[in-house]
C-alpha cells in the first residue's frame, strides 16, 4: 500500500520562502515521476512541478524560476523549495506519482500553504 505523507506548509509573508517534503512509501516512487499538485480555494487540483526518476524537471508556468521540485531516490522523498512566494501560491499542496502530467495513485492528506499579502 502507498502513503503519502506532505509536510512543510505554513503560514508565510508575501516574498518567503518555504520547503515542502513528500516521504512516500511502497514501490510506486523509485520507477514513477513524481509531482507536486495544487489545489487553491475553489479551484481545481493543479500540476506545479514534477520530476522524472532520472532528475528532468518541468513547471507550470506560474511557478518557474521561483520553484524547484527535487527527490532523493534514497529516501523516497521529494521536496518543493517555493522562493518568492505570492499570495496566489496558497492552497494545499499535495504530492504523487504522475504519468503524462496525471496522478497515479491515491492522494495524501496534504499540507497547507497560506501566503500573506
Amino acid at each position: 500500500q502507498v502513503q503519502l505523507l506532505e509536510s512543510g506548509g505554513g503560514l508565510v509573508q508575501a516574498g518567503g520562502s518555504l520547503r515542502l517534503s513528500c516521504a512516500v512509501s511502497g514501490t510506486i516512487f523509485s520507477s514513477n515521476a513524481m509531482g507536486w499538485f495544487r489545489q487553491a480555494p475553489g479551484k481545481q487540483r493543479e500540476l506545479v512541478a514534477s520530476i522524472t526518476s532520472g532528475g528532468s524537471t518541468n513547471y507550470a508556468d506560474s511557478v518557474k524560476g521561483r520553484f524547484t521540485i527535487s527527490r532523493d531516490n534514497a529516501k523516497n522523498t521529494v521536496y518543493l523549495q517555493m522562493n518568492s512566494l505570492k499570495p496566489e501560491d496558497t492552497g494545499v499542496y499535495y504530492c504523487n506519482a504522475v504519468l503524462y502530467g496525471f496522478p497515479l495513485g491515491s492522494w495524501g492528506q496534504g499540507t497547507q500553504v497560506t501566503v500573506s499579502s
